[in-house]
């Protein structure tokens, strides 16, 4: 095989499958002439943050959802931050270390203790038998993550936290326009909260959402946001100025309108990979049990080295010099990051390792192509081909 052929990876030396960067992720539902109009309006008002166009948005959630309360807030961070507060909490709350770290942040914002557990195997989400290890006198809540927009352990995370009468609560970053069951992410837990930053399904550009069924608990958010005050400038809580702006919200609230058909073209393409790619040995795929449906906020491969023949590393590089984007989310996994390393009760996650030690993350909007997919899938091919023969050739020699 020489250095011209086209199944050459670049890597080695062949031409990129693509002549232009392919990015990991596109900004989606962005609005035309009708959010200048909405722009014109706000700067008419004079009203530029947590105003009518906040108020609208939260409307349109709560109907969007099925829930009664949605709080409108300057990104998915500050809202964990606020409900964590908001409930009063104090020790060690049970996290996943298979997450973003904003998750883990939020914790020590409001002075509570992290204890990590394990993720499940398959689905890459909390697993519920490791959070129940982990139960301890000092745990105060539990703190669940809907990875990738797939729906987490909801029932069997619901009745542990009811067992142990401790306030369940979802990081639902990657989760708008997910369900279970046919129920939309948003009605589960205490709270449940969203970001809506330019790498999601739906976008504002900045900002986050808390869902709840708690009155009591949302009154407390719309004071939190504001600096802790309801509006007599006497705070009646530690808050902070984690409002909306009317713009962010005009952003979101046009977005809203073709969610649904963006949801359901992310899913067509992560059915269209998992079709091409099943069939390379060495790779596998995040489970999403039928029961649910995934916003696919990311589609993600485990790479099984010995099997595929060359590392996740050795392919991330690979596919970058394919000129196509990718990631690897999450490595490290929170417990292995410098801030978390000392706090980490040295309790094995042997699942949480094994997947982000060989998680690679490929692009994925509803605007990718078909013919684009099957270009990233080409380029997967032939750099497991390639490997594949150089493990034959170095075996022969040997």
């Amino acid at each position: 095989m020489s250095l011209t052929d086209a199944n050459i990876p670049a890597i080695a030396g062949g031409q990129p499958m693509f002549q232009d960067r392919l990015p990991i992720v596109s900004p989606e539902g962005l609005p035309g002439e009708e959010f200048l109009r909405d722009v014109h309006k706000i700067l008419s008002s004079r009203q530029l943050t947590n105003a009518t166009f906040v108020r609208q948005f939260e409307e349109a959630a709560e109907r969007y959802l099925g829930v009664p309360h949605c709080v409108a807030v300057s990104s998915c961070t500050a809202g964990l931050v606020l409900t964590l507060q908001a409930l009063g909490l104090h020790g060690e709350v049970i996290l996943p270390s298979f997450t973003f770290h904003a998750s883990a942040h939020s914790l020590l914002w409001n002075g509570l203790k992290p204890v990590f557990a394990d993720c499940d195997p398959e689905t890459f989400c909390l697993d519920p038998h490791a959070v129940k290890l982990q139960m301890s006198a000092n745990t105060a809540a539990i703190l669940a993550v809907h990875l990738f927009g797939d729906p987490a352990s909801i029932v069997e995370l619901q009745i542990i936290a009811s067992d142990s009468s401790i306030p369940l609560v979802f990081d639902a970053a990657h989760a708008f326009g997910s369900d279970i069951n046919g129920k939309r992410i948003g009605n589960f837990g205490v709270a449940e909260v969203f970001s809506f930053s330019p790498t999601k399904p739906l976008v504002a550009g900045e900002g986050g959402m808390i869902a709840t069924r708690d009155a009591e608990l949302a009154r407390k958010l719309r004071v939190a946001r504001n600096y802790g005050d309801s509006g007599n400038y006497d705070p009646e809580l530690p808050g902070l100025n984690a409002r909306m702006s009317e713009f962010h919200a005009a952003l979101a609230l046009r977005g809203l309108e073709g969610l649904d058909a963006r949801i359901n073209r992310r899913n067509q393409i992560r059915l269209h990979y998992e079709r091409r790619l099943r069939t390379i040995p060495g790779l596998s795929f995040q489970r999403i049990p039928p029961s649910n449906r995934s916003s696919c906020k990311d589609f993600a491969v485990l790479v099984d080295e010995p099997v595929f023949g060359k590392s996740r590393d050795w392919l991330f590089e690979a596919l970058e010099r394919e000129n196509i984007q990718v990631r690897r989310y999450f490595y490290p996994p929170v417990h292995r990051q410098k801030l978390y390393r000392e706090i980490w009760d040295k309790r094995p996650l042997p699942a949480t390792e094994s997947i982000s030690e060989s998680i690679l993350n490929l692009p994925i909007y509803s605007a990718l192509s078909d013919e684009n997919v099957e270009t990233i899938c080409d380029a997967i091919l032939r750099c497991h081909e390639f490997a594949k023969k150089k493990k034959l050739t170095k075996a022969h020699r040997a």
